[in-house]
């Protein structure tokens, strides 16, 4: 009778410890789907206030959509093998640039008034507001300071 109480306090913790590894992994699985929405069912990942940042998964394809504090969708990316698009989703879409095209942009925009929204080992996104209302959203690889030295300088947009 030892023995066996002995075998099912092992059974029941490795059960346990099987839980709670797979609950971690459900955790940090992103969701497929809400993309686009206003509010989507996932965590607001945002480093800034002012800003919500949402986080999607699909096929092996990141996508990162940034909505200002009233859930506006203002602007979306796609990233995947260190290559990063714009996506032609939110109400400054066609403002939004990944380093290579907003270099250009923010020299005309007040870099003072930049903010970076989200950050993580692969990604940084920043929002510089703009006078005339609209926002001018970046994507740029993290650590690239010129997009051709990094991964053949596959960083695109549009």
């Amino acid at each position: 009778m030892f023995c066996i109480s002995q075998v099912s306090r092992k059974t029941v913790l490795a059960g346990l410890l099987g839980l709670v590894l797979s609950t971690s992994a459900l955790a940090a699985k992103l969701p497929s789907t809400g993309l686009g929405q206003s509010w989507p069912n996932t965590t607001d990942v945002s480093a800034s206030p002012r800003y919500h940042v949402y986080l999607f998964a699909r096929d092996g394809i990141r996508y990162i959509q940034v909505n200002d504090s009233s859930g506006n969708v203002r602007a979306a990316f796609a990233t995947a093998n260190q290559v990063i698009f714009v996506l032609p989703i939110g109400a400054d879409a066609q403002a939004a640039g990944t380093s290579q095209k907003s270099s250009t942009q923010t020299a005309a925009a007040n870099t003072s008034s930049t903010e970076m929204v989200y950050s993580d080992n692969v990604v940084q996104v920043t929002a510089t507001p703009q006078p005339d209302g609209t926002l001018l959203v970046s994507a740029s690889l993290a650590g690239c300071t010129n997009p051709y030295n990094c991964v053949g300088g596959s960083v695109l947009s549009q």
